[in-house]
């Protein structure tokens, strides 16, 4: 579990990141900020209607690539949807937030966690340092 709450702990410090679908033959890109180990898992979170969340669904091989001024992370996995009411609400009470926008009974609320994921931390200075989890 040392490896995932390290790379959670990266992505709490830069506060956003981004995260790449596809969407047919084409990548497409947005910021998220969103970051959870639960039960030993990394977890993302969000909304059932957007069309990220359609994307994942069709492919769920994402990446993610977070920058903190410095060292840089990519995290490179599967994203599988886990619709566990207790993952919802640990998710709500570390960004308390999000509740504005979701509640863990909403029917919208999405969280989804890395499979067979690979995590590289990079620098300009530095030997890459792949993590898997």
């Amino acid at each position: 579990m040392e490896n995932v709450e390290r790379v959670c702990e990266f992505l709490d410090k830069v506060g956003t990141y981004y995260l790449a679908t596809a969407e047919n033959d084409q990548p497409r890109v947005r910021p998220f900020g969103t970051s959870l180990v639960y039960n030993g898992r990394l977890y993302i979170e969000t909304g059932k209607s957007k069309s990220v969340s359609k994307q994942i669904a069709a492919d769920p091989k994402v990446e993610i690539c977070a920058f903190d001024g410095t060292k840089w992370l990519r995290i490179s996995g599967e994203l599988i949807n886990d619709d566990d009411r207790a993952v919802k609400v640990a998710m709500l009470e570390k960004m308390p937030s999000l509740k504005a926008m979701y509640d863990p009974d909403d029917g919208n609320m999405q969280m989804l966690y890395f499979k067979n994921a690979s995590a590289v931390f990079s620098s300009f200075t530095e030997a890459p340092e792949t993590l898997t989890f």
